[in-house]
């Protein structure tokens, strides 16, 4: 569990009397298993919370053992709902300053657990940011905030790596999002939705003219359908066998767009299935080398096979004089 989810967790749950595992999966965006997970966590942690069966139940915390939230502001409340942002992300938004303080005030308060248990502020560390990331360019989350907040159109310049150069748009923002350490802009252009990277943002400015986005749709219901869209609607789906040595680099790798075929294991591998949005994405297997053997289809065998040809041609001894 995030230190985000954590706090997000302990403020829904002492700010109701009872509530469904279903709402909190649902206020926290997770499933029903991680939110199960959590909360016995939490009782493993000291914390007084309870389940309760049938149609008034649903889980309790006692009265007095949360956070003590009278201490927060009302700015306070709302920084500390930013589930799953790590600081450097929070630092993006400008508003790291704002979150430790409000953490800093829950963290004063006296603590009512037992007192042998370390604070879990003092042994729970978590940072989303992936490894040896790049500087980022164009423009920063914290110079747009305001702008989405304002609930105003904008006009953007995106330079697409599929086009030759930059495009200019008129979007209507539902937010920012925050996915694997990158910063997206989701937003309709011509009523269509998408996500732009905000380090491809070249220029922008606000229209003044109010937003226009679809009725009943939020930026949370968008963000999840581009994704899930992102995830299933790929061009190339790569059958291959992953040396059992290497198939959780693999895993990590790849992640969701690796499936395991439980019932596909031999002695030289697990069987799996990739999906790659382009044929030239299959590159991504060459640091495997033989430890992953593709067997289709036919033009991704076809590619890598040219792809190494090229690689060793490019590393051959120079002919002697």
């Amino acid at each position: 569990m995030t230190p985000d989810r954590f706090f997000t967790l302990m403020l829904l749950l002492g700010s109701r009397d009872a509530v469904t595992t279903q709402e909190l999966a649902s206020a926290l965006g997770v499933s029903l298993r991680t939110v199960t997970r959590d909360l016995n966590w939490l009782r493993d942690a000291g914390l007084p919370v309870t389940a309760h069966r049938g149609r008034l139940g649903g889980v309790t915390m006692l009265p007095g053992s949360g956070p003590d939230l009278t201490r927060l502001t009302p700015g306070e409340r709302d920084h500390l709902s930013l589930t799953g942002l790590d600081e450097k992300q929070r630092a993006e938004l400008d508003a790291s300053v704002e979150s430790r303080r409000a953490l800093a005030k829950i963290a004063a308060a006296p603590s009512r657990r037992v007192h042998e248990l370390l604070p879990l502020a003092d042994v729970v560390h978590a940072d989303s940011r992936p490894w040896s990331q790049a500087r980022a360019s164009g423009v920063t989350p914290a110079s747009l905030i305001g702008a989405v907040r304002r609930g105003r159109r904008l006009r953007i310049a995106y330079d697409s790596p599929r086009e030759s150069g930059p495009r200019d748009l008129v979007v209507d923002p539902y937010g920012l999002f925050a996915k694997a350490g990158t910063w997206y802009l989701v937003a309709d252009c011509a009523r269509v939705p998408r996500m732009y990277r905000l380090e491809r943002i070249t220029t922008w400015r606000e229209i003044d003219r109010p937003r226009r986005i679809r009725e009943s749709q939020t930026l949370a219901t968008v963000a999840a359908a581009l994704v899930d869209q992102w995830e299933h609607d790929h061009a190339i789906e790569v059958s291959a066998t992953v040396d059992h040595t290497q198939i959780e680099r693999a895993q990590r790798i790849f992640g969701r767009r690796l499936v395991r075929d439980d019932h596909e294991e031999s002695a030289t591998g697990r069987k799996v299935t990739i999906r790659f949005l382009r044929l030239e994405d299959v590159r991504a297997l060459l640091p495997f080398g033989s430890a992953v053997t593709v067997h289709g289809p036919t033009e991704a065998r076809a590619h890598l096979r040219d792809l190494a040809t090229g690689l060793a041609h490019h590393y051959a001894p120079s002919p002697t004089s």
